[in-house]
């Protein structure tokens, strides 16, 4: 049963990557069962369809999102470190952003395209980003407009990874994310901490 299980998590890794760098629609079985290295008939006693293993790659990239998630918050002394180490994603992750682009960006787009019924569980990956990045804006005292912070921080992760694919430019990617973390020291200089009360 052990066995069955790690060839089911590999074909899920292998599938993943695939569907980032070559997209959903361009993957075939075959090219998954080649990076695994099973025969077909192996392949399908773990999947049937290609949907079953979208499906089990966006819950993979939801379980993977929350852990990340999950260690900042233990990683990091506060919010506003826990908001710039999100930032930092299109420095850290540069290389594959240049080639592939974003992979949640990438794979939500396509099936969004496709008009496929499995986007709307891709979204969850951004709504993940969402409602953490939101939690951050929060506990630095910005109820109202939490929200929005959070969005605005994860369309600039867009555009950039968006730019950064299409340019392949290293120092635009690093002037827009010290641009973002100049936005942010000026954002918390122009509001109260709400622990100064302490």
């Amino acid at each position: 049963m052990a066995g069955s299980t790690g060839t089911r998590e590999q074909i899920v890794d292998a599938a993943n990557r695939l569907f980032y760098e070559q997209g959903f629609e361009h993957t075939s079985f075959a090219a998954i069962s080649e990076v695994v290295g099973i025969s077909r008939g192996n392949f399908y006693h773990h999947f049937k369809t290609k949907d079953e293993i979208l499906s089990a790659v966006i819950k993979a990239r939801l379980q993977s999102t929350r852990a990340m998630l999950a260690e900042w918050d233990r990683g990091e002394p506060g919010p506003a470190e826990r908001v710039r180490r999100f930032v930092e994603i299109v420095i850290t992750n540069r290389a594959d952003i240049q080639s592939y682009g974003c992979p949640v960006g990438t794979l939500t787009n396509e099936l969004a395209k496709l008009g496929h019924p499995s986007r709307p569980q891709a979204v969850g990956v951004f709504d993940l980003f969402r409602t953490w990045l939101r939690g951050q804006f929060e506990e630095l005292g910005f109820t109202v407009e939490a929200d929005d912070l959070a969005m605005h921080v994860l369309a600039f992760s867009q555009g950039v990874a968006t730019l950064s694919h299409a340019f392949h430019d290293g120092e635009f990617v690093q002037r827009e994310v010290d641009r973002l973390h100049d936005w942010l020291d000026e954002r918390l200089a122009d509001h109260p901490s709400p622990r100064t009360s302490d």
